[in-house]
């Protein structure tokens, strides 16, 4: 069936929440939430084949590697696999005495029995308790009215007060949801959360935790954050619930509305690595981390290695992550655009330049260093690339720092080669086009110095002698001049008749101590009008001023025959 040409008849805009003074449009997040990971919950109930006990385990050390201190480890009631690995992270000792373990029940007798019997012996541990309490549910899947639907969590929270009471040796914490939350009424929520609260009676020191899920995403990340702070203003005894936030992706934008949601008052952010969960998926825990982070917020969760991340995560879910996922993704931080690439390489020459640490790099929100990255892959190169995308690989991977004319004449060597091989070019592609542009390759290498020496004449002229090898015939040749250069050039003309005059001269060093080698750039005027580029690498600087006019000379043979 195609798409309708009027949707309106079969979908209704999603309603505003009557709140003109809303608050939370003016406010910042100056602090990061609560952090719970539901990746060993609700991110393995969304795989094709769940995870089993050796993956479980590999993802919760990974989770305490990255500092998350609150996991929702599984739903005990739902086989003996759950109950199995949940009771067995409690009685190996493994869950360290500052992270908190939580399980997701029902609001059924049988069930949360069965939640606090797979937590039996665990110093501390929160039992999350739900209910769907939104119109489409109460009306299509259960066929209640408001009231049953309410008494469904008053007796759920009495099973949950009375099974820890069996219990006294565990710091027992609750966690209450009003399910389909997003698109439920706000007041009938606030009613059942309160009437939860009623049997557990919270204090500011003992906090319930009300998690309020956006279970389908049905509006706009604006509408949400009216619901949270229309609720957080609405609650009675606000100040001991901890407003939890569980936003799925229904409408892609799960990460907006969770910051939203701290913006208009939550505490906390239920969500799994990278977004994994039902449907389209979870809130992303490193997306929102790191978004703090690039605003000078530390998260508190450390996503330094973030390719060990994301190893271990598809290692477990067997899910890919995307090439451009923010922050992880492979591609993230690579630009192949001409334009982007020469905005970023002149962003890295700035930021070393600059006494200010503060991160100021154009199309790179985030230092990859930061987490874990190399340089290396931040520029890549195929046909789209311009000359500031090679001049950066070719610095990273050789240290050379071409001049920007030496750019523009290599650029047509390059985008040769990538329209030939038809793909990327990496680093030694790059190196050997260049070695071929302007070291020339061994067959078409007319001129090749073997050795010289430097001397002053009487008149204070410099002469230059040595031995250069032309067409594989070592020849003894000797020039004068005022310099260096002037002297290779004189000997040049005198000896074969080539008739050179410098253009442009730049010279580095490579590297530094007492291994460090020189490279020298020589722009030359060509006897038939035409520049060219000649390159010099050599331990001494001189000599690479040398071969650098002997590379000019090879590539304009070269270009001439």
């Amino acid at each position: 069936m195609p798409m309708l040409k009027d949707p309106s008849r079969k979908y209704s805009p999603f309603p505003q929440v009557n709140l003109p003074d809303r608050q939370w449009p003016s406010r910042t997040i100056t602090a990061p939430p609560r952090w719970l990971s539901t990746d060993l919950r609700d991110g393995n109930q969304s795989i094709i084949d769940p995870m089993d006990a050796v993956k479980k385990n590999r993802f919760f050390d990974l989770l305490l590697e990255v500092g998350v201190k609150e996991i929702e480890v599984g739903f005990p009631a739902a086989g003996a696999t759950e109950f199995d690995f949940i009771s067995g992270l409690v009685k190996s000792g493994r869950i360290p005495d500052d992270v908190t373990v939580q399980v997701l029940t029902q609001a059924r007798a049988d069930l949360i029995a069965r939640s606090f019997e797979s937590l039996e012996g665990a110093k501390q541990a929160i039992v999350h308790l739900y209910n769907a309490v939104s119109p489409a549910w109460r009306e299509i899947v259960f066929k209640m009215s408001q009231d049953e639907v309410r008494e469904i969590a008053i007796t759920g929270a009495k099973l949950l007060r009375d099974e820890a009471a069996k219990r006294p040796d565990t710091d027992w914490q609750f966690e209450y949801s009003p399910e389909t939350f997003s698109t439920a009424e706000l007041d009938f929520s606030i009613s059942v959360c309160e009437a939860v609260m009623d049997v557990l009676r919270p204090t500011p020191e003992r906090p319930l935790i009300l998690n309020l899920p956006a279970t389908v995403e049905a509006a706009t990340p604006n509408i949400y954050a009216d619901q949270i702070e229309y609720f957080c203003r609405n609650l009675p005894n606000r100040e001991a619930a901890i407003i939890s936030l569980h936003t799925h992706n229904d409408r892609g934008t799960g990460v907006a509305a969770a910051e939203l949601g701290l913006m208009a008052g939550a505490d906390r952010v239920e969500g799994c690595l990278f977004g994994n969960g039902e449907r389209t998926g979870n809130c992303c825990l490193v997306t929102i981390a790191m978004n703090m982070y690039t605003q000078g917020i530390n998260p508190g969760l450390d996503f330094s290695d973030i390719d060990k991340v994301i190893e271990t995560v598809e290692y477990c879910n067997q899910l890919p992550v995307h090439p451009r996922h923010p922050y992880g993704g492979e591609l993230v931080f690579t630009a192949f655009s001409g334009s982007h690439q020469d905005a970023i390489k002149k962003g890295f020459e700035a930021q070393a330049m600059r006494n200010d640490e503060h991160w100021r790099v154009p199309y790179l929100p985030i230092d990859p260093a930061d987490l874990g990255r190399n340089y290396e892959a931040v520029i890549r190169v195929n046909s789209q690339s311009g000359k500031g995308g090679f001049a950066w690989v070719l610095e990273q991977d050789q240290g050379l720092k071409l001049p920007k004319k030496l750019q523009a004449d290599f650029s047509r060597h390059v985008q040769k080669m990538a329209d030939e091989l038809g793909r990327e070019l990496n680093a030694a592609d790059i190196w050997q086009c260049f070695r071929e542009a302007y070291f020339v390759k061994v067959e078409k290498r007319r001129f090749r110095l073997i050795d010289y020496e430097e001397s002053k004449a009487g008149d204070g002229a410099r002469i230059f002698t040595g031995t250069i090898e032309v067409d594989g015939v070592k020849q003894r040749v000797s020039g004068r001049g005022k310099g260096l250069l002037s002297t290779v050039l004189t000997t040049m003309k005198d000896s074969f008749d080539l008739d050179f005059e410098v253009l442009d001269y730049v010279e580095h060093a490579l590297g530094s101590g007492v291994d460090a080698k020189a490279a020298a750039y020589i722009e030359c005027a060509l006897p038939d009008g035409r520049s060219g580029w000649g390159v010099g690498i050599d331990d001494d600087v001189a000599t690479a001023s040398v071969r650098a006019i002997l590379s000019a000379a090879n590539g304009a043979y070269a270009s001439s025959r």
